[in-house]
């Protein structure tokens, strides 16, 4: 039987040629099911735009805005979130505990008010005075005078309070010790005495066995702070919400505040001398 047929093609090792006789590319036959699918067209914007996010390309510099970005966010939640938790304290106080820590905040501002007006007032004597020297010798004696009770080493009295705090579980630490302290040099206290040890800039606390130390000096119980101050602006500073009195029953411990008009320290730091300092003056 011949190899060729009318109108059929012929088949051989280098592929099969077309009915006009020219011969097939190799790989060029339709491939099953090919038939009649539409060429891809042009991709339309979706397309495009999912194309050029997707994956992310990310430069050196974008990476950088990223994680600052996140670091601002946190700080921002942290910051809402501190915020949050003062302002549920205040939200549950009562309408006295507030009113009583505005007026503590007033108390303070006019203390400062008071002080800037003391110290205008010094320097319009000497500017005013016809023997600056002797005025100038009058308000230094003064000063080392105030300057020598807020170191302790003499002796003072005036209006304030005494605190009493008892102890009989040995729940209280140095550290609610050292806070009452804090509290009542905030709320103005000018002089400071814990049981026979006066307070001063440099005093701390540090917890012993059953007993707290007072630069070094084991005090004994019931702690008595004498403290010269303002006796409206000094109780009200301890009985604040969440304040002194509150931490002290919390570690069941009591704190009792007594108002008195004449209160006195009297226990004394000896006077150091500075080694190396000396007056530039």
């Amino acid at each position: 039987m011949s190899d060729e047929h009318q109108g059929g093609s012929r088949e051989g090792p280098e592929g099969r040629e077309r009915p006009d006789g020219s011969p097939e590319e190799p790989g060029s036959p339709e491939e099953p099911g090919s038939v009649g699918e539409p060429a891809a067209g042009p991709r339309t914007g979706r397309q495009r735009l999912v194309a050029g996010l997707w994956p992310p390309r990310l430069t050196r510099a974008q990476l950088i805005v990223a994680v600052l970005l996140f670091v601002l966010g946190l700080g921002l939640a942290i910051q809402v979130r501190t915020t949050s938790d003062d302002n549920s304290t205040l939200r549950g106080a009562r309408q006295e505990d507030l009113v009583r820590i505005l007026t503590e905040l007033d108390n303070r501002g006019q203390r400062l008010q008071d002080e800037k007006r003391g110290l205008e007032n010094q320097r319009s004597e000497l500017e005013t005075s016809s023997d600056q020297a002797a005025e100038a010798l009058k308000q230094t004696q003064e000063k080392a005078r105030e300057l020598g009770v807020l170191a302790g080493t003499v002796a003072a009295k005036g209006p304030g309070i005494t605190l009493t705090v008892k102890d009989p579980h040995d729940q209280v630490e140095a550290d609610s010790l050292l806070d009452t302290v804090q509290e009542l040099r905030a709320a103005g206290a000018e002089a400071i005495q814990v049981n026979n040890v006066r307070v001063i800039s440099d005093t701390y606390f540090t917890d012993s066995t059953n007993s707290v130390l007072v630069d070094g000096h084991r005090l004994a119980q019931p702690y008595v702070f004498k403290v010269i101050g303002n006796p409206p602006d000094l109780e009200p500073a301890l009985n604040i919400p969440g304040g002194v009195v509150q931490t002290l029953e919390k570690e069941q411990a009591s704190a009792d505040v007594v108002r008195s008009q004449k209160i006195v320290v009297d226990a004394l730091r000896p006077s150091e001398q500075p080694d190396y300092a000396r007056s530039s003056q």
